[in-house]
């Protein structure tokens, strides 16, 4: 079982109550030719898993109870894990076919017991204030959040435009130009009654089903100013070493921008 680290004040909010889902289940087909023997989201950075930093930061906000969708090469998360992760509980739900991020959360819908379902992409890195971005998604009353980082090189990942109150007014494809803008963060809040509606019909994306099916009922997007890393190519997987350390630094200089 790994041993989990502490970075940080605690944070003083309601996060505790909350139900954290990791999507850990993806095939990782673009990262195969640098990482091809752990699931994507174990690839090695800094000689630690990706996942154990993502498992760091939640602790540190307060996280204690953490839900893992996995799938490919999943029993090695759970035989690294296993029930535990510092004050983090730990329990898994694994697919047996790819069933897409919206796929893996429709299956783990009947373990949801919290009202606001906090989900993560396995694959990416956003620094953000939890308790602040959750006081944020009450407030508005959202059936759902996202947390967005503004990028130089958006048209890569896809922007998303949303008004001045922070409601989501559209989702633009990925581009080949650089341009700026805000993209999607990969960190969710959700009103669980929404997740529990969701079809099981097989494969679907949140980014590209769900999310759009959403506009109507209230999607908000909440602007991080905090780091962003993603693991998803062999040349973002190269940076986040640097990221990592950079952040480690900053943290000790007390220079972290979280919200």
């Amino acid at each position: 079982m790994v041993k989990g680290t502490h970075h940080g004040k605690q944070k003083r909010i309601r996060t505790g109550s909350l139900r954290a889902v990791i999507l850990a289940g993806g095939l990782g087909t673009r990262l195969r030719p640098v990482v091809s023997h752990v699931p994507k989201t174990m690839a090695p950075v800094g000689q630690r898993p990706f996942l154990s930093y993502l498992l760091d930061w939640l602790q540190d906000q307060g996280i204690r109870r953490v839900l893992l969708c996995t799938g490919y090469l999943g029993e090695q998360i759970e035989a690294c894990y296993g029930s535990g992760y510092g004050r983090i509980s730990l329990s898994y739900c694994r697919e047996e076919k790819p069933m897409g991020t919206g796929g893996a959360l429709a299956l783990a819908s009947g373990l949801i017991d919290s009202a606001h379902l906090l989900v993560l992409n396995g694959d990416s890195f956003c620094q953000v204030d939890l308790g602040h971005f959750l006081e944020w998604h009450l407030g508005k009353g959202a059936c759902a959040s996202l947390v967005t980082v503004r990028r130089p090189d958006a048209g890569r990942y896809g922007r998303v435009s949303f008004s001045r109150s922070g409601r989501v007014t559209a989702f633009e494809e990925k581009q080949q130009q650089n341009i700026p803008g805000w993209i999607n963060g990969g960190i969710y809040l959700f009103r669980s009654r929404a997740i529990a509606e969701l079809e099981r019909k097989g494969p679907f994306s949140i980014e590209y089903d769900l999310l759009p099916s959403l506009l109507a009922r209230g999607l908000f997007a909440f602007r991080s100013r905090g780091g962003f890393i993603d693991i998803g190519t062999p040349e973002d997987y190269r940076r986040a070493g640097e990221f990592f350390a950079a952040r480690r630094h900053a943290e000790s200089a007390g220079q972290v921008s979280i919200c």
